[in-house]
């Protein structure tokens, strides 16, 4: 089995709507996302031979999902009222609506979800919220037999 990683990174804020605690409050991080392919058979031919994949494309592709993050406010669907979130986007403010609470976890699913989707057969996905913390998903490979 071989492995590949690559890693991309992103500032962001967030806040955790309904969390008891300083992560209810608006804060940054310097998110940084680390995806795992993996495959058993190496190209055979090709500008490709001897890849399991194209490390400009799976970089590129990583890039271009993790980008859409980069220096904006992530909130959670509904998380804003109708009145701020349109405030903060009439004074120019970047706000990203995910469907889902912004926690490490719910983005480490997300970025495994978004790149298996562009054909890649994603190992794991590790998204680190600070340099000593982060959250994995293996996706199926992760689920208990």
């Amino acid at each position: 089995m071989f492995l590949l990683k690559t890693e991309h990174s992103f500032d962001a804020a967030h806040f955790l709507a309904g969390y008891e605690g300083k992560c209810r409050n608006i804060h940054g991080h310097r998110w940084r996302v680390v995806l795992e392919v993996c495959g058993t058979a190496l190209k055979t031919d090709g500008q490709q031979r001897g890849m399991l994949v194209d490390f400009s494309h799976l970089k590129q592709d990583l890039r271009e999902v993790v980008d859409t993050f980069d220096h904006t406010l992530i909130v959670e669907k509904g998380s804003l009222s109708a009145a701020l979130d349109s405030l903060l986007r009439q004074e120019g403010f970047s706000v990203t609506e995910v469907p889902f609470r912004p926690t490490a976890e719910e983005f480490a699913r997300y970025f495994y979800e978004q790149i298996a989707a562009r054909g890649y057969d994603v190992a794991r996905s590790t998204v680190y919220e600070t340099p000593a913390n982060c959250a994995e998903y293996l996706g199926k490979a992760g689920d208990p037999a």
